[in-house]
């Protein structure tokens, strides 16, 4: 069975798609067949990153790896039962194709809370949550006491999580890893850094989910999306040599797949 690999948030802007395609390509290059899936159907950021891929791959006549691709569609049904079935469906015939040939399946959710997404979430082996690291981002795990910085309760999206997990359980399947990635962490120790940081280990413990390191707020990511590169691919695409930052941004790749503990994954680049 292929592992599956869901990124979820329902937030915007906290590099899901980005962590998606660095994802598929160090999977890739650790020598694995990848198979991708973009759920949010309106936007399509992950598949705008990769047909950029494909060309640059067109334009330049460099090789670098691809992912086999699904699309899905919403359905237009009318009845909202009929229309959930024939989603769940696509879904299930989806998962069903690229496990024929793929020994991983990345998922990239949308910023909002869809039947897609929650299928995802109930199907993830490994549920990655990118979130900027600032207390904004962290209403989207749970809710805070005002003057105290206390947790109070979850949001509605650690519910989401929450029944995802039931769902899972209920038809015998192993519990979800849930990670959540902390990305754009401030250099220096900043009092909102501490008080993000103090607030996820309390919450990790009441919900379950580990915490690690991301990727840092770099220009060099943003820069790649247009030609559809990641930091893995600069030398293939004949970039020359990696200045000192494009350096620790690979590094950061590295330490981010190697925390996220996947099977049969040994790193390779």
């Amino acid at each position: 069975m292929a592992h599956i690999i869901v990124l979820g948030n329902e937030k915007g802007g906290s590099g899901k798609s980005t962590t998606s395609m660095h994802l598929f390509a160090a999977l890739a290059r650790c020598g694995h067949k990848v198979g991708v899936i973009d759920l949010d159907l309106r936007q399509k950021s992950f598949f705008r990153y990769l047909e950029n891929r494909e060309a640059f791959v067109e334009r330049t006549g460099t090789r670098l790896p691809m992912p086999v691709r699904h699309t899905l569609e919403y359905s237009t049904l009318d009845s909202v039962t009929a229309a959930q079935a024939e989603e769940e469906a696509r879904f299930a015939e989806a998962l069903s194709r690229l496990d024929e040939s793929c020994s991983f399946i990345l998922i990239d959710c949308p910023g909002s809370h869809t039947r897609y997404a929650q299928m995802a979430h109930a199907a993830a082996d490994t549920l990655v949550t990118p979130m900027n690291d600032s207390l904004i981002d962290f209403d989207l795990l749970a809710r805070l006491e005002p003057q105290t910085g206390k947790v109070i309760g979850p949001s509605v999206y650690a519910e989401m999580v929450w029944k995802a997990r039931q769902l899972r359980a209920s038809a015998g399947l192993k519990p979800v890893d849930w990670v959540v990635l902390r990305n754009r962490i401030a250099s220096l120790n900043a009092r909102n850094k501490r008080r993000v940081g103090s607030a996820l280990g309390e919450l990790s413990k009441r919900i379950g989910f580990r915490v690690i390191p991301g990727f840092g707020e770099r220009v060099v990511f943003r820069e790649m999306f247009l030609s559809g590169l990641t930091l893995l691919d600069l030398k293939d695409a004949g970039e020359g040599n990696l200045n000192i930052s494009n350096i620790a941004a690979r590094q950061e790749v590295r330490d981010v797949v190697k925390a996220l503990n996947l099977p049969d994954v040994s790193i390779k680049f």
